[in-house]
């Protein structure tokens, strides 16, 4: 395939809110995505699939209504790498040329840890949550070990809230088919302050609702390996029955055919104004993207739609050969969902906001996506 005009790579959040950004700042542009399918998968919800709350049906959006209305070439393909420094992207499908490129591929999963094989990884995708969905129905009773780790060398790249939702949600759908009694919930961390991004606040909050719901915590000792009936760490052995783990993330395996900068932690180098490092007219939105910022900064929808605002502008000043001034405020704004409630997890530079356990934040989280997957339907 040969064209120019802009590329953007993805179909995820930080992708899809690029192309809105471009298009309504240049009604002309002549925009590319390339995606392997026209579907925006709504991970945010996975969180209701075990619980019968949502099916796949319900989080699967086909794009190609939203690509029309935008005037936006889909490209159905995997990416492979790139040249010229981004000028030419490799796919499955054949090379596309353009004049600026935005990447927005999401990140990758550390799969490193002996035995991870006997974990499921929720947000890898609908067939995790399904997959939890089906062995939680299979299971009399036991211990369901949930937990979450980092990647040491890049902070921001961690995502533990989906990890409490799934926690305190299987508990409360548990509690629901009077089941809770005949199981053990254990919540493990390699940190003594598991969630510490969300804020001391938040931490003291979440362990206090472990208490409350009679979770077992083991907090502070490193990950040594999984078994098929055991979390191995540091400070003991956890039995279990079922094994929920978050690993950290990393850049997409495509990065190394690149000559991309990468961060110690393997994600792209990104300036403020979403600029790949050294590249020209080329931007990074979203998980894909180490970015500078608080160690807090999160790998979350909300802010992947700041840094898409900032990339679009950016870009676009770029090959008009305005300066590129654009940036993006670090907010961390997250509900955790227990299914009966939320907690609502707000933090700036500026503020750190706890709002306790409410139905109120529960329907919020609801009414959110719906307004927000409308755009695309």
């Amino acid at each position: 395939m040969n064209s120019s005009g802009i590329t953007v790579l993805g179909a995820g959040f930080g992708a899809l809110s690029t192309v809105r950004e471009l298009r309504k700042r240049d009604p002309g542009a002549d925009i590319t995505l390339v995606s392997p399918r026209a579907e925006l998968h709504y991970l945010p919800g996975i969180i209701w699939i075990p619980s019968g709350l949502r099916t796949r049906e319900q989080l699967i959006v086909p794009l190609a209504p939203f690509f029309e209305r935008m005037r936006v070439r889909h490209l159905a393909a995997e990416v492979s790498g790139l040249s010229q420094d981004g000028r030419t992207v490799h796919t499955s499908a054949g090379v596309v040329r353009n004049d600026a490129l935005v990447i927005a591929t999401g990140g990758r999963f550390i799969k490193k840890l002996p035995g991870i094989e006997h974990a499921i990884t929720p947000c890898e995708g609908i067939a995790a949550a399904e997959q939890i969905r089906d062995r939680l129905r299979a299971l009399q009773g036991g211990t369901i070990a949930v937990g979450f780790a980092a990647n040491p060398q890049e902070p921001q790249a961690v995502r533990g809230g989906p990890m409490f939702e799934f926690l305190f949600g299987i508990d409360t759908q548990l509690r629901r088919e009077g089941r809770r009694a005949r199981f053990k919930l254990v919540f493990f961390n390699p940190s003594q302050e598991p969630g510490n991004r969300l804020g001391t606040k938040a931490v003291q909050h979440l362990l206090a609702e472990m208490a409350r719901r009679g979770i077992t915590t083991q907090l502070g000792h490193k990950m040594l390996r999984f078994e098929a009936d055991k979390v191995v760490t540091e400070g003991g052995e956890i039995a279990a029955d079922l094994i929920l783990f978050m690993p950290g993330m990393t850049g997409n395996a495509w990065f190394d055919q690149t000559t991309l900068p990468r961060s110690p932690g393997g994600l792209i180098r990104a300036d403020a104004q979403c600029r790949i490092e050294g590249w020209l007219h080329a931007y990074v939105v979203g998980d894909s993207g180490s970015f500078p910022g608080p160690d807090w900064m999160p790998k979350q929808a909300h802010m992947a739609d700041l840094q898409a605002a900032a990339a679009a502008q950016n870009l676009l000043d770029g090959l008009a050969g305005r300066p590129q001034t654009a940036g993006f405020e670090a907010e961390l704004a997250c509900i955790i969902d227990s299914i009966d409630g939320g907690t609502l997890v707000l933090r700036t530079s500026r503020r750190n906001v706890v709002l306790p356990t409410s139905r109120v934040f529960h329907w919020a989280k609801r009414a959110f996506e719906a307004r927000y997957l409308r755009q695309y339907r």
